[in-house]
């Protein structure tokens, strides 16, 4: 124990020693939770409502679908670009609706749960649409290689809006799993608040669950952006465990202990890796008395083990400010994911009243959520380079994200259409400030050094994507509570 609170320690210290302006006492945390699920609004694609609070946006992609006779007006543009990808879009409702539920009385508290609800309906309703016929499911709407090639506002965009989609002979188990996970648990946030809206989203998450299952295949069509490496077996455990919590149906606990994958030992979760979510998932549930879960337990407690500083098997590496560094290109996604789980797995050590063993060293609850307060301090502002990696928190963060509604000139001070070409020479190659602030946006992130460049070229620093948003809204509503309560830090 000793040991464990020494490491997590020094990781403070070298916070606050490291040059670069720090901060002082504790974050507002609401503000950067209010930020972080305003920053889904801005990657809305279709029809804005009147409620849209990002007013820099305007309409677009209103004719998607329309090549197929098919309406896939709506969804959510992944990234910086315009094009509509489903595996990552599934997996930010899913993390999404996975925070509102766990922190429901939190987001509340702070007066976002409308917000959030919302911002899951944005995707759940194009998900519907994308399901709408039986064992089949339009996963993409763009065509990547010319979007890429374009530096156009969504507005503008006339790039073609190429349609690509799963069946029976062309199987996408990863992507269809991962939708109906979206929907298992969405509609479980939708139960009490519009009941037959969530009888929809769950009879619709069985339906597309029951064609992954029956096609079994990985999809191709996503990459190079989005290939599945880990295969279609996690998003299956992972949309099955959902769909057990929304129905208690015995058919969904009985086909993950036939299909589970106990060697699955991992140190992140992201939209293609889901076994970390699946083992703190059912981990939840044999804590609250799921005794046929039990082996969950000590898989992801390997997990949290792999990332504390102190821990004996750890194998999740930081950069010397403190921060989770599993890989080049948009690290921090990993660091909101890691946050997220690490936040609901101290809260289930708290509910017992147990603590963590990794090996000989054992960890409390609180030096868990430690650790993940450290991860969210660090992207707000707490680290050598004295940097908020929220666009819009604090006094200091990125000008130039790496994103084409945010760099160019919104349509509504300039109506005239900006064309592809124009983009890239007028505003993407400008050093300069973006003319739209992109609120709430978290960015890529630094190198595995501390560094950062704000140079909108430098994509795998400045481009932010809603999968990195989406687990974070958990962890700001948990620090939220926290803060509320006590002025102290851990």
């Amino acid at each position: 124990m000793a040991k464990a609170m020494e490491a997590l320690l020094s990781v403070v210290l070298l916070l606050f020693c490291c040059g670069g302006q720090v901060v002082r006492g504790e974050f507002d945390y609401r503000a950067a939770l209010s930020k972080s699920i305003l920053f889904l609004e801005a990657q809305r694609s279709g029809k804005l409502p009147q409620s849209q609070r990002v007013k820099w946006r305007g309409d677009s992609g209103l004719t998607d679908g329309h090549l197929q006779n098919v309406d896939l007006v709506g969804g959510y543009y992944d990234a910086g670009d315009n094009v509509k990808y489903g595996l990552p879009m599934a997996f930010t409702i899913t993390t999404l609706a996975w925070g509102t539920l766990d922190y429901g009385k939190e987001l509340k508290a702070a007066g976002e749960i409308q917000n959030a609800r919302d911002a899951i309906r944005w995707g759940t309703d194009y998900f519907l649409k994308a399901s709408a016929t039986p064992d089949q499911l339009w996963v993409q709407v763009g065509d990547p290689q010319a979007d890429h090639n374009c530096w156009e506002r969504p507005e503008d965009m006339d790039t073609p809006r190429s349609l690509y989609k799963i069946d029976k002979d062309t199987p996408g188990s990863e992507i269809a799993a991962e939708t109906a996970a979206a929907l298992a648990a969405s509609s479980i946030v939708f139960r009490f608040t519009n009941p037959r809206y969530s009888h929809l989203l769950l009879q619709r998450s069985q339906s597309l669950f029951s064609f992954a299952d029956r096609f079994k295949g990985t999809y191709g069509g996503e990459c190079p952006f989005y290939c599945s490496v880990s295969g279609y077996n996690d998003e299956l455990l992972w949309a099955a465990s959902w769909l057990y919590r929304a129905t208690k149906s015995p058919y969904y606990s009985n086909y993950i202990i036939q299909h589970d994958d106990l060697k699955a030992y991992v140190n992140e979760f992201n939209w293609d890796l889901k076994y970390a979510g699946i083992q703190v998932l059912l981990t939840d549930l044999y804590f609250q008395g799921e005794a046929q879960f039990s082996a969950y337990r000590s898989h992801a407690e390997r997990f949290v083990c792999s990332l504390l500083p102190g821990s004996p098997i750890r194998s999740v590496k930081t950069t010397p400010g403190g921060l989770l560094y599993v890989r080049d290109g948009a690290n921090t996604q990993y660091v909101t994911s890691a946050a997220f789980l690490l936040a609901r797995y101290s809260d289930l050590l708290s509910a017992k009243k147990q603590t963590l063993s990794c090996g000989n060293t054992l960890f409390k609850p609180s030096d868990v959520m430690g650790f993940a307060k450290l991860q969210i301090d660090y992207l707000l502002g707490r680290n050598p380079l004295g940097i908020s990696y929220m666009v819009g928190y604090g006094s200091k963060y990125p000008r130039q994200p790496h994103h084409r509604g945010a760099s160019v000139v919104s349509i509504h001070q300039q109506p005239t259409k900006i064309k592809c070409i124009e983009g890239f020479m007028n505003w993407f190659h400008k050093d300069s400030s973006n003319p739209n602030t992109l609120i709430g946006a978290i960015v890529g992130g630094p190198d595995k050094y501390d560094r950062f460049v704000d140079l909108r070229t430098k994509s795998s620093m400045l481009e932010p994507t809603t999968y990195i948003n989406s687990p974070l809204v958990g962890v700001l509503a948990k620090l939220y509570r926290m803060t509320r309560k006590t002025n102290r830090q851990f």
